[in-house]
């Protein structure tokens, strides 16, 4: 008796009128001499069944979008199995028994290129893959590591420890003036600084050399860029922080190519007149970031007047953000040299955030304004920035191509310095209320800045109640009389958050 075969494929699936639990030999026959088994219909069915089941690993994914460059080619466009032509070399040459007719018309195993079994990865191949799983996991660990920092700082702030206060503070020359802070000239609540009268506006607009600066009783201070130099008043009281910039190699390059990104940046512009002419000299100026003044009812995101891809670009450039915020200083340098005046930052961004949720220009700077002044050659009349909290600070970064020694100065008129201001440096100096300059960069030199820095009139909004003065007085007239009384002594108050030497000093 021959092998009887039934019509079932690889998967098990049946594709047969009887069951083999009650299939007799003559039912078998019989069946197998009708025309109701098709082996094409059979094989189609088997493959449409497996396309409804394809292993996980070759699932598409759910969240993969395709974009222009996915365009389907021989390699790897989807694909058919070949039809089955059940007319080839049928009938066969020589008659067979019914059940052998039927063996001959099963299918074989296909053999070609889309079935082959996949060749097993090589030696390379493994370590390529395992090294790429680890620089995956390693990128993971690293987003979620900055995040997680990202919002400690925003909860708790930066708290220098008594190891980096020893070895930061410690060693820092201190750059001694016979300037009284307490005589500095601010208004009432102490919101912002007074602008220049007449006297002071009287050969402001004048170019100065180091010579005529010197000249005039100023002292040069030198300096190389890298170790930290407080300023210190006649009352031992920090004013600013000579801080300078990262001894390192990356530090340099990012600072180098984000003075590029700025000069391309404001080289392809097209600025308008009034963009360039202001009164702190004829270069173009961008202030970018969160404003409250000028009779505005709420702080908001200033209008940048048609050159907002221009800024986006800058704020979302790599190496700016890291001038803007290395080691998230400017932040660190308030918390580790004036850490009351770097708590009333901190207090004041909180209460605003609880009632807005703009965004700052760099994530990790506690300053909510940054300004980028455009092209190869900016320096700046006299001036002070009055807009400015008076006892607050404006961080400002030098950028450029020039010889730190012979051009680009930073001038304190108030204190009678002149000081060295290399390129990537970071300085941070009160300037609503002490008047600053330049020194011109020398003849094909080329230098730019930016500066971060908080309108007062933030402040002046928070200290309201995050309202302004005239919905204060008329939702809770005694918070207004409190907050009107507490204005005089605003500056006094000011002074207070400024720190010390001997108080940051571990003690002996």
């Amino acid at each position: 008796m021959p092998v009887v075969w039934l019509p079932v494929t690889h998967s098990g699936t049946e594709f047969s009128p009887f069951s083999l639990r009650h299939a007799t030999l003559p039912k078998i026959v019989t069946a197998l001499q009708g025309p109701v088994f098709d082996i094409a219909w059979a094989v189609t069915a088997e493959g449409e069944d497996q396309d409804d089941h394809e292993d996980d690993d070759d699932a598409p994914n759910e969240h993969y979008a395709p974009n222009e460059q996915d365009t389907p080619n021989e390699q790897n466009a989807p694909h058919e199995c070949d039809p089955l032509n059940v007319d080839d070399e049928w009938p066969l040459p020589q008659p067979l028994d019914p059940l052998d007719e039927v063996v001959a018309a099963a299918p074989k195993p296909h053999t070609g290129p889309h079935h082959q079994r996949p060749a097993k990865p090589t030696k390379a191949e493994k370590v390529a893959k395992a090294a790429e799983k680890l620089q995956k996991a390693r990128a993971t660990a690293h987003t979620q590591r900055r995040a997680k920092h990202a919002h400690d700082l925003a909860v708790r702030g930066h708290v220098p420890t008594p190891v980096t206060v020893a070895a930061i503070v410690q060693p820092a020359a201190p750059v001694l003036t016979d300037l009284d802070a307490s005589g500095l000239r601010a208004t009432l609540g102490a919101y912002s600084g007074k602008a220049e009268d007449k006297m002071e506006r009287k050969g402001s607009k004048v170019q100065r050399s180091i010579a005529n600066l010197l000249g005039l009783g100023f002292h040069l201070v030198k300096w190389d860029g890298i170790h930290p130099r407080p300023l210190l008043d006649k009352n031992g009281r920090i004013i600013a922080i000579l801080m300078g910039r990262p001894n390192q190699d990356d530090y340099l390059k990012s600072a180098t190519s984000a003075f590029h990104a700025i000069r391309d940046a404001g080289a392809g512009a097209k600025f308008p007149a009034a963009m360039r002419n202001h009164r702190r000299r004829l270069f173009t100026a961008i202030n970018v970031g969160l404003f409250y003044g000028k009779g505005q009812r709420i702080p908001c995101w200033l209008n940048n007047k048609g050159h907002g891809a221009l800024v986006e670009g800058l704020l979302g450039n790599g190496d700016i953000q890291c001038l803007a915020c290395f080691s998230d200083a400017p932040a660190a340098v308030f918390a580790l040299w004036a850490p009351r005046l770097y708590n009333y930052y901190m207090d004041h961004n909180a209460r605003l955030q609880r009632h807005s949720d703009l965004r700052r220009p760099f994530v990790g700077s506690i300053f909510s304004c940054t300004a980028f002044n455009f092209g190869t050659n900016v320096w700046t009349f006299k001036h002070r920035d009055v807009l400015n909290l008076t006892f607050g600070w404006c961080a400002v970064q030098a950028l450029g191509e020039f010889d730190a020694m012979e051009g680009g100065h930073l001038v304190l008129w108030d204190l009678k310095l002149v000081m060295e201001f290399p390129h990537g440096v970071l300085i941070l100096i009160p300037s609503a209320t002490i008047t600053h300059s330049n020194v011109p960069v020398q003849a094909g030199d080329k230098q730019l800045s930016f500066t971060q820095f908080t309108p007062g009139g933030i402040f002046r909004y928070v200290d309201n109640g995050c309202q302004t003065i005239e919905e204060l007085a008329e939702k809770d007239p005694n918070k207004y009389d409190q907050v009107m009384a507490l204005k005089a002594a605003c500056w006094e108050t000011g002074l207070s958050l400024m720190s010390t030497l001997d108080e940051l000093l571990p003690n002996e």
